[in-house]
């Protein structure tokens, strides 16, 4: 089993390289081949071993940069988004939980329903989010950098689609139920429009921006970071929105 696996993995990765030499050249795989196999593992034992203590403040709690070798998360959002949301499943243990985006058992082991159209893994349930009706409602729902993408990467494109998601999410939390959603900005235009002019309404709503090469964030307001880019002034998300709906 083990082998048919490592071959499926190969394949896999090989008809990635095929499609990226076609859209971004040999050279640009190259590149990424070599980041992959060497740059990558020495920064992360870099990271380990020198920034491991290195913490952010959000929401008047103090946390650690989550640094992981899967998606080297010392370089990205990740780095916050997964220390937040992770403390708070870990407050609904025992009770319902969705993640929409199969994200967290890429870094934890997770007993909660994992919901993600695309991804094939075991356990996920590969259903749109606008669609997705359960027996039994949430009474919490995550989604780590998921959203921006619904309707936005898939064709036809539908830039309004993430409405639909979100109040297809809402209807299934159970009452007092809560939905937490990280969002970020740059990435679809349509989306940061949406949020400028509030109609994506979040009953708190949380922000954080980027401050340095280093991978350093900083709690702010809205309009500190309502025109930030994606990949500028730093590689990745500059600006991350995390929302909260309640329900009553």
């Amino acid at each position: 089993m083990a082998k048919y696996t490592d071959s499926k993995k190969t394949r896999n990765l090989l008809s990635r390289a095929k499609e990226l030499s076609k859209e971004k050249g040999f050279f640009y795989v190259v590149r990424a081949g070599f980041r992959r196999a060497f740059i990558n593992p020495l920064s992360y034992r870099y990271c380990k071993y020198f920034k491991s203590d290195r913490t952010f403040t959000f929401g008047g709690d103090t946390y650690r940069y989550f640094i992981h070798k899967y998606n080297t998360t010392w370089r990205n959002e990740r780095a916050v988004e997964l220390p937040i949301i992770w403390k708070i499943v870990k407050k609904y243990q025992g009770k319902r939980i969705l993640e929409v985006g199969n994200v967290l058992s890429h870094y934890f082991h997770v007993d909660h329903d994992i919901l993600d159209k695309y991804e094939r893994s075991e356990g996920v349930i590969n259903q749109d989010v606008v669609d997705f009706q359960p027996s039994e409602k949430y009474d919490l729902i995550v989604s780590i950098s998921t959203l921006e993408h619904v309707g936005w990467d898939e064709t036809p494109r539908e830039p309004l689609k993430i409405l639909r998601a979100i109040k297809n999410l809402k209807s299934i939390l159970a009452p007092k139920g809560k939905l937490v959603i990280t969002l970020p900005l740059g990435h679809n235009s349509v989306l940061d429009e949406l949020l400028r002019k509030g109609k994506i309404q979040f009953t708190r709503m949380y922000c954080l921006k980027r401050i340095s090469r280093d991978n350093l964030w900083v709690e702010t307001n809205w309009k500190d970071i309502e025109h930030v880019q994606y990949d500028s002034p730093f590689n990745n998300a500059n600006g991350l929105v995390i929302g909260i709906i309640d329900k009553k």
